[in-house]
């Protein structure tokens, strides 16, 4: 199978995460804690995987240029993006608390664009990292696309749980996050065919850039709801996470 297809499909399964959650929270839903937990834990696999498979891998590919500006770099592009959607109405669409959601515009009825180009931003930068993590030869990342897949379960679960309660259709839920999983299979081919080639300083400053992007996305999205879900076992779950991704890029 050509390489480019392989990471068009680990892409669409890490991103099929998405609605694997959305189902379980419109059918099964959860309770808030056992979701924030899920988020804490997929917030310390996420740390690990970019510190260990994106920062580090780029530092030794690039140095600290391309590393300390495509890390700075992602995170701002990340952080100006992100404020434009919440003032659109997807500040806390990774939320499953509706009074939470329902907070400055966020639960209006006309948000769900908002809540897809939000996933759009939180989940392109994790499926790009899929894609080039191919061009090493390697094969892909394990550990990333766990992480990737660990981070998108429970924004499906809170945000599926939080448009039932605020009276979206299932149809419309369901497409949604469809398409959004979609996109994750795109964005993961396109990453491998836009950077099939590029320098190992060009593929450094991707991986940082990404890397930023992420961590600047944990801190905004996931660590709020992880905390209001678990209080103070959420920085617990958290390391028992990074533990987990850590011991596995070691052993892999």
């Amino acid at each position: 199978m050509p390489v480019a297809i392989q990471a068009g499909l680990w892409g669409l399964l890490s991103g099929s995460a998405l609605l694997l959650g959305a189902l379980v929270g419109w059918f099964l839903p959860l309770p808030r804690r056992v979701i924030a937990a899920i988020m804490a834990f997929g917030s310390g696999v996420l740390i690990s995987a970019l510190s260990f498979e994106l920062v580090d891998e780029a530092w030794r590919q690039g140095g600290f240029f391309p590393v300390a500006g495509g890390f700075l770099g992602g995170a701002a592009v990340y952080t100006g993006c992100n404020l434009l959607l919440s003032r659109w109405g997807a500040k806390h669409r990774k939320r499953s608390d509706e009074a939470v959601r329902k907070q400055e515009g966020s639960g209006g009825g006309a948000n769900g664009g908002a809540l897809a180009l939000g996933a759009l931003l939180d989940g392109i930068p994790e499926s790009i990292v899929i894609g080039v993590s191919l061009l090493r030869g390697e094969g892909v990342g394990l550990v990333a696309v766990a992480a990737v897949f660990l981070s998108n379960l429970p924004e499906g679960l809170s945000s599926a749980a939080g448009m039932k309660a605020e009276g979206k259709r299932p149809g419309f839920v369901f497409l949604l996050w469809s398409a959004i999983a979609l996109s994750a299979g795109v964005a993961a081919l396109a990453g491998y065919l836009l950077f099939a080639g590029a320098s190992g300083g060009s593929i450094a400053a991707v991986q940082a850039i990404a890397a930023g992007a992420i961590l600047a996305m944990i801190v905004d999205t996931m660590v709020p709801e992880a905390f209001e879900g678990t209080q103070d076992y959420a920085g617990l779950i958290a390391v028992a996470g990074f533990l987990v991704a850590f011991t596995l890029s070691r052993l892999g």
